[in-house]
């Protein structure tokens, strides 16, 4: 996957030292939601965990091209994000949903998916 709009384009090590899943040769996999701002981004975090689906918040809400796929980011590296995004993706367990994490992009709601 080539760098993508919340890329830095900088070569740094792949490594996880936060206690997620394990980030097997240097890639994940996340969906996200992406929102101007934390009021929203908080609303749609408590939807979420009250069961609602995330796909069809990420269609229904993000402002990422990624909407149209529910949010699915595919696979990609460290290179390939912002620290602050990389951070919380790799802290996630399989299938675990973030907090509302802010980038310069916005706030982001994440779901790590591999």
């Amino acid at each position: 996957m080539g760098k993508n709009k919340y890329g830095k384009g900088t070569k740094t090590k792949n490594t996880n030292l936060s206690g997620g899943a394990p980030v097997k040769g240097g890639k994940v996999r996340a969906s996200h939601i992406l929102v101007d701002t934390q009021s929203e981004a908080e609303n749609i975090y408590k939807d979420l965990n009250k069961g609602s689906n995330f796909s069809s918040h990420a269609i229904k809400y993000s402002k990422c091209s990624s909407r149209e796929t529910g949010g699915d980011l595919g696979l990609f590296t460290k290179d390939d994000m912002v620290p602050e995004f990389w951070k919380a993706v790799t802290s996630l367990k399989i299938n675990e949903i973030s907090q509302p994490v802010k980038t310069e992009f916005g706030y982001h709601i994440i779901k790590r998916t591999k």
